[in-house]
């Protein structure tokens, strides 16, 4: 094959591979389209623009390498009096954003009207909405009305996949809110275990097998009632085998292990309380956690019910009756063509002579012949 020919197969291909990786790296629809023009009161004053984290960019790595941030934009608002600036986040799906939204929580944040994933740290809001991780700053400026606005608009183009279920798993008395931390994976956890004091814990990480496959999904949260305190860490597994095979991993790494009774499995879950101020504390804290097994039988089934008692008598006469009718019928055919045969063939088919003997005592010397009866 001729030189030039090699060399321009060899060009398309890299430009092929080249196109293709660009198609890989780039989201197929920038985050500016869920951007309103306006919203209430509120009318744009600039096109949506590349932003950072108003949160701080303590998380960017577990945004970027696990929650799965697509892109960060945002975009000034004006009423005429107030400015206002909404920043969205895109993720791959929702858990992504959940994870994002509960490592930007602090203690000091109150719930809002937003929702109920929602939460207000002075004049910053932050909410979830599927993909979406939305945050205004200057969210004072803005009334109910307006803000009801922005999110009605904002949920029309919101992924609609559930939430992880383990989120609602922990219990609500004596949560500390603010502090709940939700994992899916090592830089999730390690963030998790910082921000709720137990730096500690990263060691475990390989232990609960996040590099194995296994994907555990982790929540957690502080709690405190009077002088109580603990800290409670839920890992959920998709079934019990896993979860059994890494409690049992867990035992020789957790402090207290299972001797301490710190650290129990019910069906796919575990559950462990960090530090509680007493053992009666964490047994309760273990007693309210929102979680119950079910059972699906999915194999094919029916009800059984007796038929009435009136229903089968019926039945039994009718059978009755249908195996007498039978019976007289098959007879009298039977019959009929027996008689019939030796009337038109007499002596040819049945009582033939030749065949026919009758059985003699002997007691008188006649003999007799069988042939005298037909």
């Amino acid at each position: 094959m001729p030189r030039s020919i090699l060399t321009a197969v060899a060009t398309c291909a890299l430009l092929l591979a080249a196109s293709l990786n660009l198609c890989a790296q780039t989201p197929s629809k920038s985050v500016s389209r869920v951007f309103p023009q306006q919203f209430g009161h509120f009318n744009a004053t600039a096109p949506a623009a590349p932003a950072s984290n108003p949160a701080g960019t303590a998380t960017d790595t577990l945004e970027t390498s696990e929650a799965g941030l697509l892109q960060r934009m945002a975009r000034t608002y004006s009423d005429g009096k107030n400015d206002v600036t909404l920043t969205i986040a895109e993720f791959r799906d929702p858990t992504g954003a959940y994870e994002a939204y509960t490592a930007d929580l602090n203690p000091d944040m109150n719930a809002s009207t937003a929702g109920p994933i929602s939460a207000v740290d002075g004049d910053r809001l932050m909410f979830e909405l599927g993909s979406f991780l939305v945050q205004i700053s200057g969210s004072k400026n803005i009334g109910e009305a307006d803000l009801q606005s922005l999110i009605k608009d904002l949920r029309a183009q919101a992924d609609t996949a559930p939430l992880p279920p383990v989120r609602a798993y922990l219990p609500g008395k004596d949560l500390i809110d603010g502090t709940q931390r939700y994992a899916q994976g090592a830089a999730g956890f390690a963030n998790t275990v910082n921000s709720l004091g137990h730096p500690e814990l990263s060691a475990i990480s390989n232990d609960l097998g996040f590099a194995t496959g296994a994907e555990p999904e982790v929540m957690a949260a502080q709690y405190a009632s009077g002088q109580n305190r603990a800290v409670l860490l839920l890992i959920a597994y998709p079934n019990p085998q896993l979860a059994e095979q890494h409690l049992r991993h867990l035992w020789g790494v957790v402090p207290g292990g299972s001797a301490g009774g710190v650290i129990e499995r019910k069906a796919s879950l575990l559950s462990l309380v960090i530090a509680p101020s007493s053992g009666a504390y964490a047994a309760r804290l273990r007693q309210s956690i929102n979680y119950d097994t079910q059972i699906t039988w999915n194999e094919p089934s029916t009800t059984a019910t007796d038929p009435p008692i009136t229903s089968t008598i019926v039945k039994i006469f009718i059978g009755t009756g249908v195996f007498m009718l039978v019976a007289v019928v098959l007879g009298v055919a039977f019959g009929g063509v027996r008689i019939l045969t030796k009337k038109f063939f007499p002596g040819k088919v049945f009582d033939r002579p030749e065949e026919m003997d009758v059985l003699q005592l002997g007691l008188s010397g006649k003999r007799i012949d069988s042939r005298d009866f037909y």
